[in-house]
């Protein structure tokens, strides 16, 4: 492999970023990967806790995890 194929030598070897695409700013990454681990599915015995929970309070499961998450306590 020619020595100019090779990315630079900071390069962490995931895709370029194009600084005019404002999808690829640090700060949408960071907060596409908090938003997916945040909505991470639960363990079945907490979800289905969290689902009988939002029930009894007439909100939807996930208005009810968003009310967790915001607050950061449960209601």
């Amino acid at each position: 492999m020619p020595s100019d194929a090779l990315p630079p030598r900071s390069h962490n070897g995931g895709p370029p970023l194009d600084e005019d695409d404002p999808h690829a700013s640090w700060r949408h990454w960071n907060w596409k990967r908090a938003h997916k681990k945040a909505w991470k599915t639960p363990p079945r015995e907490i979800a289905l806790r969290r689902l009988a929970r939002a029930e009894e309070l007439g909100m939807s499961y996930r208005e009810y995890a968003l009310e967790i998450m915001e607050r950061g306590r449960y209601l």
